[in-house]
């Protein structure tokens, strides 16, 4: 004879039928249909029964019992991305590694959102997250990625690209976006890649960033016809490649201050 389930297990399996990764109290007032305060209530109780997770105001996860007693207990942290900074997307170097640009693998999770953050560094779920503010307008070049029912957007290879090259800690330092360049370019290397490069560069409208992707694209062998757009697009005054390096020199063609030590 099967076991009969009570209520609460009932309305938990519905629950995590219901949702992909992540609980509000929405979810729970719609596949429950009760009231909101009805639907806090038993949220907050939930969590300390240990059933769920608090992970942010009015946001929990599930704890499967294989996880009871641990500090993760979702299977991709990215889902939470949607959730807690929209308007925003994952980039940086979690963009670089989806994209397969860099072999090279990171634990924390780096996303770029308009939303107003008082931290830039800040932990969920046993995960760092590393969290940069960036205009709205810059909130293109994205693709949509799907994490169960999850909708999660992504910088797209070009943007990721010109993101890393803009700020270099988003690429882990000039050496790193500068490996990650040497790949892109062996695997988008159609007309049609560079001119989405370019269109993306034009949209960010930044006089430094075409300084930075022109020295680097002509240093790396670049078609010359990519190079040239960049140095019609180039703007009075200087900017700095690497705010970091201790020795930089001045290269006029460029009116770009960059490290001494050449680029391999």
């Amino acid at each position: 004879m099967a076991e009969r389930l009570s209520t609460r297990q009932k309305r938990l399996a519905a629950l995590f039928r219901g949702t992909s990764g992540t609980i509000r109290i929405a979810d729970a007032m719609h596949i429950l249909e009760i009231e909101r305060q009805h639907a806090s209530r038993l949220l907050a109780g939930w969590h300390k029964q240990g059933v769920i997770r608090r992970v942010a105001h009015g946001l929990y996860v599930p704890i499967q019992p294989s996880a009871m007693g641990q500090t993760q207990v979702l299977e991709d942290p990215w889902v939470l991305v949607p959730e807690l900074y929209t308007p925003g997307y994952v980039g940086g170097w979690s963009a670089l590694e989806y994209w397969e640009l860099t072999e090279q693998l990171f634990r924390s999770v780096c996303v770029l959102t308009h939303k107003r953050i008082t931290h830039v560094k800040t932990v969920h779920q046993g995960v760092e997250f590393f969290i940069k503010r960036i205009p709205e307008k810059h909130l293109f070049g994205t693709k949509t990625l799907w994490k169960g029912n999850t909708k999660i957007q992504i910088s797209d290879p070009f943007k990721t690209i010109l993101d890393c090259i803009d700020d270099l800690y988003l690429g882990a330092g000039l050496q790193h976006v500068t490996d990650c360049l040497i790949e892109f370019k062996k695997v988008f290397d159609k007309p049609s890649d560079l001119d989405a490069l370019l269109g993306h560069a034009i949209q960010i409208n930044n006089g430094a960033l075409f300084k930075k992707l022109g020295y680097l694209a002509e240093q790396l062998e670049f078609k010359p016809s990519f190079v040239d757009q960049c140095r019609k697009r180039l703007t009075s005054g200087y900017a700095t490649l690497d705010k970091n390096a201790k020795d930089s020199r001045l290269v006029t063609r460029w009116n770009l201050w960059v490290p001494g030590a050449k680029i391999k």
